[in-house]
Parts: C-alpha cells; sequence; structure tokens
C-alpha cells in the first residue's frame, strides 16, 4: 500500500487544519486507518484510529474533543480536522494502516503500514 498524507502547515494556536491521506494499492475500505504523530526528540504519539467500515473512532487522551478522523471509502482517504490546535501539537503526522482485515487500532502497534509524514507547525 501507498500512503500519501498533505495538509501539513504552519498555523496560530487556536487555528484549524485538515490533513488527509490518500492510498491506493490496497483494498482501503478494507482495513482501519490512523495517525500518529512524532514531535521533535519525542517518541511517537498514537493520535486517532478509525475503524474500516468508520463505523469506530478512537482517540488519543491529547487530542479528545479536539481531532476527528473520517473517512471516504470511495475516495480512498482518510482525514485528520485538527481544531483547537494547540502548540503541543507540533510534530510530523503520519497516517498508516491496520495490519489486519476489517479491524480498527487505538494503538501504534496496530499499524503495519506508514505513509511518509506531514508537517504541522503551531505557533504561540
Amino acid at each position: 500500500v501507498q500512503l500519501q498524507a498533505s495538509g501539513g502547515g504552519l498555523v496560530q494556536a487556536g487555528g484549524s487544519l485538515r490533513l488527509s491521506c490518500a492510498a491506493s494499492g490496497r483494498t482501503f475500505s478494507s482495513y482501519g486507518m490512523g495517525w500518529i504523530r512524532q514531535a521533535p526528540g519525542k517518541e511517537r504519539e498514537f493520535v486517532a484510529g478509525i475503524s474500516w467500515s468508520g463505523g469506530t473512532t478512537y482517540y488519543g487522551d491529547s487530542v479528545k474533543g479536539r481531532f476527528t478522523i473520517s473517512r471516504d471509502n470511495a475516495k480512498n482517504t482518510v482525514y485528520l480536522q485538527m481544531n483547537s490546535l494547540k502548540p503541543e501539537d507540533t510534530a510530523v503526522y503520519y497516517c498508516a494502516q491496520d495490519r489486519t482485515y476489517y479491524s480498527g487500532s487505538s494503538s501504534i502497534s496496530g499499524f503495519g503500514s506508514w505513509g511518509q509524514g506531514t508537517l504541522v507547525t503551531v505557533s504561540s
């Protein structure tokens, strides 16, 4: 599978961004998807996940209530709407696909395929 993330950029604190991730090479609608981020000097952090059907979503504690993950299976794309951004949200954001069919993951270990990242910078 190939995963192409886009939509990162520079935004002021309190602002919003929407990330997109286009998938190809594998049956998109059969796999859960997610977003993971890594800030400079820090470990990777689970941000959000969505089940293969879109019926179940998962969020890391630090983004609950501010970020929303969604997917459009007709477009083979997963999105991450980020609102009320904070400087601590600054990181490279990666989209990822579940290791197994018909699943959804709420932790980094559940993802087996990763795309290149897109940088989000939130200024104070």
